[in-house]
């Protein structure tokens, strides 16, 4: 059944699948199969889809994320010239250096689009499933950077102080660590008591609060100065809800994905979007709030 679309103010977030892939071999990354053959794959189409959701919500965010957002410096940049600077802009990459592309090439790429680049969410895990460019990289970028790092299952938690204190001495950074998405449920979203790595990161760091909406939620935490952040999202974007003021059962959008053929999918399961039923999408204020707040203490 076809629900009609309800957003947040702003619009949903448009993550876009840039059609180049990555040479990383993530167990918890999903879109790798859709890497194994780039046939229908289309730089071309991506813009047209990145004007047509920018006609209809001018003011959303754009996730850029694969694959690798760098793996083509020039095609990437047509891609970013095609968001208009009403829209925050994200960056999810590995920073990857090559004989193609040096790390000047990155800094530079980041100096000529600093008024568009909100962030740059960088992939750096404990375990090391990708290829890393060097940490000094990090404090030459002429954007915000974060690092992100998933705790994948049976992670080494004996190594989250070195781990910490790897970035702690980065000028300007902070880290995300991020739950296995593919295992987080409505019911464990929000849990406490057995969530094993909210209370290791208690053990090593300060706990400063909880933001959260219907889809996902954030602990906060602070390590010398150094802001954390716990991260844990539901594996898909959409919720149906009835709407108890006019009694109409929507399909709430969190997410809208521009897949790497040009495709707008309106959720992580393949998901086709009605793009003319979107057009006429109903707005509501953003759920997400902050939950609590524990200030510092001395």
């Amino acid at each position: 059944m076809k629900y009609p679309y309800k957003t947040r103010e702003g619009g949903a977030t448009v993550t876009v699948f840039v059609p180049y892939d990555c040479g990383n071999r993530c167990p918890f990354c999903i879109n790798k199969e859709e890497y194994a053959c780039l046939d229908g794959f289309s730089a071309e189409k991506i813009m047209e889809s990145i004007r047509r959701l920018d006609a209809i919500t001018p003011y959303c965010d754009f996730v850029f994320t694969g694959g690798e957002p760098f793996a083509n410096l020039p095609v990437f940049q047509q891609m970013l010239d095609c968001v208009p600077k009403t829209h925050k802009v994200y960056i999810n990459t590995t920073l990857p250096v090559s004989k193609i592309t040096s790390e000047d090439d990155i800094v530079e790429f980041t100096r000529r689009n600093r008024d568009k680049i909100t962030c740059i969410n960088v992939s750096r895990h404990m375990q090391h499933y990708v290829v890393e460019s060097n940490d000094g990289l990090l404090s030459r970028l002429a954007v915000p950077f974060r690092i992100n790092c998933v705790l994948y299952k049976d992670y080494p938690a004996e190594q989250l102080v070195p781990y910490l204190e790897r970035f702690y001495k980065v000028p300007g950074a902070s880290i995300q660590f991020r739950f296995d998405y593919t295992a987080t449920t409505p019911e464990n979203l929000y849990d406490r008591e057995h969530d094993k790595i909210l209370a290791d990161l208690k053990k090593i760091s300060r706990y400063t609060g909880l933001d959260g909406c219907r889809m996902r939620c954030g602990f906060h935490f602070d390590y010398k100065g150094m802001e954390l952040t716990y991260h844990k999202t539901l594996p898909y974007s959409t919720i149906i809800e009835k709407d108890p003021a006019d009694g109409v059962t929507y399909a709430i959008l969190y997410d809208v994905l521009i897949k790497q053929t040009g495709e707008i999918h309106s959720d992580w399961d393949g998901t086709v979007m009605d793009v003319p039923a979107y057009e006429k999408v109903v707005f509501e204020p953003y759920d997400l709030a902050v939950l609590e707040r524990v200030e510092k203490v001395g």
